[in-house]
């Protein structure tokens, strides 16, 4: 389902994406790499990952519309398999690719990939950041790698389907400004540790029939159902609200509302739940505090009700 297209009908749209100035700038930077047929993107290829291969000098550069993210998806598989027998550097341009998701496709939208001559694939990103002395923000390499390292995994199912299998590279090709000009640069990174990582994280990743086994029977989350029913349909589902939800997850201000209207501690933050033991909500947690209710034994309500001396202790001396 389109978690983004839900947030907004139940009136707590989701604040994710770039602002209009850096999308613009970027949009400027990736058009300038692949002009000209990509003939800057595909030099920096050569001479950073392939300088052993012929100069990419005639390089095809195949056209991938289709109708719909599954026909573009069967385009893109179509036009690389053609490339890796052509034995030829071929850009695909925003090609579409389909990664399994515990038993659900994610089509995925890499900005590039580049065929070698010798038939192996290559993933390239291209990011608005600069390389400054030809290092950038590594927070932000490291953010561009783990993206790489998931199309790598798309490329090698597809390249699974094809006969002979080509090579899926594990070095991606990160192309960003240099030092503070528009003019591009380009860095090989290793995404073998991400690749792996990610895929260990997709197999231990619960099957969307077991999810849709366990919701109640007849719930539905479309976006134009009336406002009342759609509450109903999402609050069927237990949520487990954090504050580290706002970064990862669209539904994350829906949830925070929720968490706050129930006083529940997960609003709190994960460590603050966890040091609470069985004290689910804030009204708990008082009252445990005042002495009103809880185990004196437990070490969170000891915590708890010396906490609270302690402050009333600071306001009296304050006070005086």
């Amino acid at each position: 389902m389109d978690k983004g297209a839900l947030a907004s009908a139940l009136g707590a749209p989701s604040a994710f994406g770039q602002s209009q100035f850096a999308f613009v700038r970027g949009n400027a930077f990736e058009a300038r790499v692949k002009a000209d047929g990509g003939a800057e993107l595909l030099r920096l290829v050569h001479e950073r990952l392939d300088p052993g291969a012929a100069p990419p000098a005639d390089a095809r550069v195949p056209e991938l519309t289709a109708t719909g993210p599954r026909g573009r998806a069967a385009r893109t598989e179509l036009a690389l398999g053609e490339a890796s027998a052509a034995g030829a550097w071929t850009l695909l341009d925003h090609p579409m690719l389909a990664l399994d998701v515990a038993g659900s496709p994610a089509f995925l939208e890499p900005d590039a990939v580049v065929v070698h001559p010798d038939g192996s694939w290559t993933v390239v990103e291209i990011k608005s950041f600069p390389m400054l002395d030809g290092s950038a923000d590594p927070a932000k390499v490291g953010a561009a790698a783990r993206q790489a390292a998931v199309y790598v995994l798309a490329l090698e199912e597809l390249a699974a389907r094809l006969d002979p299998v080509p090579p899926v590279r594990h070095r991606a090709l990160l192309v960003c400004p240099k030092d503070f000009s528009n003019l591009p640069t380009a860095s090989a990174v290793d995404v073998r540790k991400q690749r792996a990582v990610t895929s260990r994280q997709l197999a231990r990743l619960t099957r969307i029939e077991e999810i849709a086994d366990a919701l109640p029977e007849g719930v539905c989350f479309a976006p134009d159902l009336p406002a009342e029913e759609l509450t109903a349909a999402v609050e069927s589902v237990p949520a487990a609200y954090a504050p580290e939800c706002l970064s990862a997850c669209e539904l994350a201000f829906h949830c925070r509302a929720r968490s706050r209207a129930d006083g529940a501690v997960t609003a709190l933050g994960r460590p603050v739940r966890a040091e609470l033991g069985g004290l689910t909500t804030v009204a708990d947690v008082l009252a445990a505090a005042r002495g009103e209710t809880g185990d004196p034994a437990d070490p969170a309500v000891a915590a708890l009700r010396r906490a609270a001396a302690l402050r009333a202790e600071a306001l009296e001396a304050a006070c005086r």
